[in-house]
């Protein structure tokens, strides 16, 4: 039989705002995960319809011990759905149900749920505390940590939200083991970012382990859940807004063309995850049409994409003139100058603007 990883914690350090994310096993179930919490009479699990019969009733029973009065709102699953309306029922719920300013909203779900969840709560009534518990690899190394919450609007993914931090996030790598193999390997494109635009150890860790980790295995999993939220708890707690650092926005290596692909496709045609991964081949060829990496950085960075089972070519309806007015209302740009994240080095990204000359030769 095999072992439980130990059950670790990893600190978002923001003064009053801070918070921990606890990674283990069969935390989702468990009452004790969610003592300290704000008290209050009313808890609201905001799930969608895949993930609520498997996962729902677990989490409502654990936080029956905290809370008299726990309410449920399922949301259609898919990308597509991440819009105004579906937010209302959110809405719907919780002013229908008399819900006050200290009513704890809880994100069982991927990173739609949790997006919206944390934009729910950043303004029912001013803001109400939220708790991030995501069950799919991608929320679990990204959209779960750092703040971001929002909605999309046809013409670009994520242009309506707010930051707005959790009080706890709740990873439950046992959730991944219901996770379908797509999925998976879209939640692996954010992993494998985090080693392309921070840590070329954990990039070679990654080469040695992928067998692992689409196998599913276990230990492998809690390792790279962990490092890819210490990584992106290091960036968020030196710049949680995106502020002129730039350093946040670093974060986003692959997503300005990513978002693209999934603006010009019609969101959930392709997974989130997937974009990203063709987003940041055509991102690692931008960075060597600039002379910062040279072939041999991009070709390794591909094959370990392919490996993980993600597309690196994009799509051939998108046309170099959609993906340029895609691009143009990225939240990156400015001044109507579209900016880019690069790779300098290996394991280090840096925001610059690029000609479009080059940004049209990476997309090919």
């Amino acid at each position: 039989m095999l072992s439980k990883p130990a059950l670790s914690r990893v600190c978002i350090a923001l003064a009053e705002r801070s918070y921990d994310i606890v990674i283990g096993m069969d935390l989702l179930s468990d009452s004790a995960t969610y003592a300290g919490l704000p008290k209050a009479e009313t808890a609201m699990i905001v799930t969608n319809a895949t993930i609520a019969p498997l996962y729902a009733k677990h989490l409502e029973n654990a936080l029956k011990t905290h809370y008299p009065r726990v309410l449920q709102v399922i949301l259609p699953d898919g990308e597509a759905y991440k819009d105004w309306k579906n937010l209302n029922l959110i809405f719907d719920a919780l002013l229908e149900n008399g819900c006050d300013r200290k009513t704890v909203l809880f994100a069982l779900g991927g990173g739609v749920v949790g997006d919206m969840t944390g934009f729910a709560a950043a303004t029912y009534m001013r803001g109400v505390p939220f708790v991030q518990v995501p069950t799919t690899l991608l929320s679990q190394v990204d959209s779960s940590v750092g703040g971001k919450t929002a909605i999309n609007h046809p013409i670009g993914k994520n242009m309506i939200g707010a930051f707005y931090q959790p009080s706890l996030v709740v990873t439950d790598i046992s959730t991944l083991s219901t996770l379908p193999a797509r999925e998976l390997s879209a939640g692996l494109a954010e992993v494998i970012k985090h080693g392309i635009m921070a840590d070329w150890a954990y990039f070679e860790w990654l080469e040695a382990n992928m067998d692992k980790l689409l196998q599913g295995d276990v230990a492998a999993m809690a390792y790279a859940v962990r490092v890819s939220c210490e990584i992106k708890a290091r960036v968020v707690s030196l710049d949680e807004r995106e502020g002129s650092s730039g350093i946040r926005a670093t974060l986003n290596f692959g997503h300005t063309f990513g978002h693209a692909i999934e603006a010009g496709l019609g969101f959930g045609v392709w997974l989130h995850g997937e974009a990203v991964a063709c987003g940041m081949v055509m991102a690692a060829r931008l960075s060597q049409g600039l002379g910062l990496v040279d072939a041999a950085f991009v070709e390794r960075v591909t094959k370990l994409l392919i490996r993980a089972g993600l597309p690196v070519a994009g799509p051939e309806s998108i046309t170099p003139d959609e993906y340029i007015h895609h691009m143009s209302v990225d939240k990156k740009a400015e001044g109507g100058q579209i900016k880019f994240v690069v790779i300098d080095k290996p394991g280090h990204a840096k925001v610059q603007a690029a000609p479009n000359d080059l940004v049209i030769a990476a997309l090919k």
